[in-house]
């Protein structure tokens, strides 16, 4: 039996993680158009498994009016999924949505193994991928405040009554120590990533001085954003194999925020900003702890809208990332939807692209000169061009305005420099002095 590094359990042991996956379809709830399909939302459920390292080898879905509040389907049911995780040998039962400590400890009490709800296996999955510094304590900010509710509610049953007024059992001394760790644990985190946020702070600054254009990647978790972005950097005359991030065919496979140089047609230098993936049902707390991750979209001149093409909730999917970007306060930034994976659509003829809207494929490269030039459309849509006369004494300038900008046509007459570029809104003002009246 081949074995399988375990991330759903607290140790270190190396065994066989073998997931039932488990679905509730309320049938007395009233769909709304942006409701992922329950079958699509289990699929995906076992894509998040199979991110996690586990080997899926079953699921159920279970139609009912209303949830159990102790046992999420009711404790005959969940006797039924007893049995049949027994017949399939599954190890771990994964639930498709979050489910209350209460829930969790009473489903375990029953069935005897391992439970493990939908926000839990993604907090996993976040907590596996992470690299950098920030991105673990984000991660492990949201594990904590997932957990601190979950104490609570095992309050009861772990606490003992001791003999005497205000005197306490051992189970509360643990739980209530158990408390105050998560909480000072919680504090020192915000602590540590208030002072990564005052750093990011400093290089925005630096970056807005140096007036470089940031384009950021959003979109659904496996669209192609990482893809996308491999592609997209290679325009850049500095660039180098080591500088691709790395890609996957999975849920989640990065995390971390990347920033990359790339190379408009025109010559003009630009940041590629790669975010987070979505996903529907994505924990509040996760996205709360990667706000600050997230922000650097709200500091972006334009958004990629990264959709997989190929996706049958691709619509759904659209959604879910336009709720984040309106959480986020972007909602109104210009925006081009990327509908990448082309290539694998069985067609003709492709859709015809538009200003805001391109169909393409990262992967086999078809499109990116298309790409590329909408991008440099939108970025260069709030540039001046201007004839300017630069005096010979202030060589400086010149020198500045080559490094940012590509110098259209220039020349050496008896009076100056004269040059042909277009300006930013900040360059405009500073060189106004400098331009030729016709």
């Amino acid at each position: 039996m081949s074995s399988k590094k375990t991330i759903l359990n607290d140790t270190n042991t190396n065994i066989e993680e073998k997931a039932l996956c488990v679905g509730l379809n309320l049938t007395s709830t009233i769909k709304k158009s942006s409701d992922i399909d329950i079958e699509d939302s289990m699929e995906e459920l076992k894509e998040l498994a199979k991110a996690a390292g586990a080997d899926v080898v079953g699921s159920i879905i279970q139609n009912k009016n209303n949830i159990d509040t102790a046992t999420y389907l009711g404790s005959g049911k969940i006797e039924e999924i007893k049995v049949y995780a027994d017949s399939l040998d599954a190890n771990i039962i994964i639930f498709n949505d979050e489910l209350s400590g209460a829930q969790l400890r009473n489903i375990e009490d029953i069935i005897g193994k391992k439970i493990v709800d939908r926000t839990m296996l993604i907090l996993d999955i976040f907590a596996q991928r992470a690299k950098s510094k920030e991105g673990k304590l984000q991660v492990e900010l949201a594990q904590l405040k997932y957990r601190l509710p979950r104490l609570y509610g095992m309050g009861e049953q772990m606490s003992r009554t001791g003999a005497g007024i205000g005197t306490r059992g051992p189970g509360e001394q643990k739980l209530e120590k158990d408390k105050r760790h998560i909480l000072n644990r919680a504090a020192n985190i915000r602590k540590e990533l208030r002072e990564i946020s005052k750093n990011r702070e400093v290089q925005r600054t630096q970056r807005s001085k140096n007036s470089v254009p940031i384009v950021a990647l959003v979109g659904y978790t496996n669209a192609g954003k990482s893809t996308l972005l491999n592609e997209l950097i290679q325009s850049h005359p500095d660039y180098e194999l080591e500088k691709n991030v790395f890609v996957k065919d999975m849920l989640f496979a990065t995390l971390d925020v990347t920033l990359r140089k790339a190379l408009l047609p025109n010559k003009r230098e630009f940041l590629l900003v790669d975010t987070v993936g979505f996903v529907s049902k994505l924990p509040h707390d996760l996205i709360d702890a990667f706000k600050s991750t997230l922000e650097e979209v709200k500091y972006a001149d334009l958004i990629l809208h990264v959709v997989d093409s190929t996706n049958s909730s691709s619509d759904i999917q659209q959604e879910t990332t336009l709720s984040v970007l309106k959480d986020l306060g972007v909602d109104e930034k210009d925006t081009i939807t990327v509908y990448n994976k082309i290539d694998k659509l069985d067609l003709d003829i492709y859709p015809k692209n538009q200003d805001d809207i391109i169909y393409m494929s990262a992967k086999k490269h078809i499109n990116t000169d298309k790409l590329m030039k909408l991008i440099e459309k939108n970025l260069c849509k709030n540039l001046y061009t201007v004839n300017l006369l630069l005096p010979f004494q202030r060589g400086d300038l010149f020198s500045k305005i080559k490094e940012k900008y590509v110098v259209d046509k220039y020349e050496y007459i008896e009076n100056g420099i004269e040059l042909v570029v277009s300006l930013d809104q900040v360059d405009y003002n500073l060189y106004r002095e400098f331009i030729k009246l016709q």
